[in-house]
């Protein structure tokens, strides 16, 4: 296998959206961007059928034997679901593994550190399969989808594993049908910062897809034909009878997003970046976020007031809310921005755009 060298390191970026926050799981395109915050596995074959995964960021350790039936004993059990996705897709596993994970992405907290475990995992293990596949960063995106998503009965979308996966700044369209765009904006540095809130992921999508999701239902029994991808904002309240104010407010936020995000797409591939149109338009992104989905918190609300003020050209909540991180856009000066987040409580770090998962052997172990 690969000239007898066994040891194989896989890294992966964390990501941040953009723009189109919560509309990945309605089949509404978003735009997206891997940053230089990274999760690694490193590890090698073993001489018998044990996976043994050492977790020292949270002082953890994870084990199971690949020859016995694979059984989901946690929620998301990711380490196991990825193994029984990559069966499915013909891959297998006669040795097991021996591997360490380490990272610098900020754990529950927006910015994808599960997807990119999900995403480093696939990578690593269909390269340490009986096969040594090295599988297309859209493979990779789908196969981690699967196993962390349709594998558990999720709520999320498949940004955070195609962005990851792929790197860089993607737009993502899934419908009719998955189309993946690479964006070359020269985006200059972001601002993260981590408001230490823990948030419930899971229960925050839930809310908001489901609300969503039963307005769009109401809608199409008595309109079949309607549709988030094509109904215009002004045509609205045509439908508002069939609806209470507070869901005629939230589809009216849904759309307005939407038509932000895309926008936003028209903005980034212009020749000539406009630094403040950018930013303007993540600045109304983060007005619906708030206060149509309700999915900022006062700290996060500080922490964004207080890089504006320090001169970020716009900031927004990232990931699904109610917790978590929010990031500015500071091209021009960062520090400046880093130090006002970090006075209103929140850890910060200053990130590039960077490249998506890629994996190297290591020599023998």
């Amino acid at each position: 296998m690969h000239n007898g060298l066994t040891k194989l390191k896989t890294s992966t970026p964390g990501r941040v959206c953009l723009f189109g926050e919560h509309q990945d799981y309605l089949n509404l395109p978003i735009i997206a961007s891997a940053i230089s915050l990274r999760i690694s596995i490193e590890g090698h074959r073993r001489g018998d059928s044990s996976v043994i995964i050492h977790l020292p960021d949270i002082e953890s350790e994870e084990s199971f034997s690949l020859s016995d039936p694979i059984k989901y004993e946690n929620d998301r059990d990711y380490f196991k679901s990825v193994v029984s996705v990559l069966r499915r897709h013909e891959l297998s596993f006669s040795k097991g593994i021996e591997c360490t994970v380490t990272g610098k992405i900020p754990i529950n907290a927006g910015t994808s550190s599960s997807s990119a475990l999900v995403v480093t995992w696939v990578n690593f293990l269909a390269a340490m399969s009986e096969q040594s596949v090295n599988l297309s960063p859209e493979d990779i995106a789908q196969y981690a989808y699967e196993a962390e998503v349709l594998e558990f009965s999720e709520p999320g979308g498949m940004m955070d594993q195609y962005s990851t996966s792929i790197g860089g700044i993607i737009f993502l369209d899934s419908y009719p049908k998955i189309q993946v765009k690479k964006l070359h904006p020269k985006l200059g540095n972001l601002v993260l910062g981590n408001s230490g809130e823990p948030k419930d992921t899971k229960l925050i999508l839930a809310r908001v897809k489901n609300q969503i999701q039963r307005v769009v239902g109401e809608l199409r029994k008595s309109y079949p034909d309607f549709s988030l991808q094509t109904i215009s904002e002004s045509r609205i309240d045509n439908y508002s009878k069939s609806l209470t104010d507070e869901q005629v407010e939230l589809l009216h936020g849904t759309i307005r997003n939407r038509d932000i995000t895309m926008q936003a797409l028209k903005a980034l591939n212009e020749t000539t970046l406009d630094h403040k149109l950018v930013g303007n338009l993540m600045n109304e992104h983060q007005e619906v976020l708030r206060d149509v989905l309700k999915i900022s918190t006062p700290k996060i609300d500080r922490m964004i007031e207080a890089a504006l003020s320090a001169g970020a050209y716009g900031a927004k909540i990232n990931g699904s809310g109610g917790g978590g991180c929010m990031f500015a856009y500071a091209p021009n000066n960062p520090q400046k921005v880093k130090e006002a987040i970090e006075r209103e409580g929140g850890e910060a770090y200053t990130l590039t755009v960077d490249e998506g998962t890629r994996s190297s052997f290591l020599g023998a172990d």
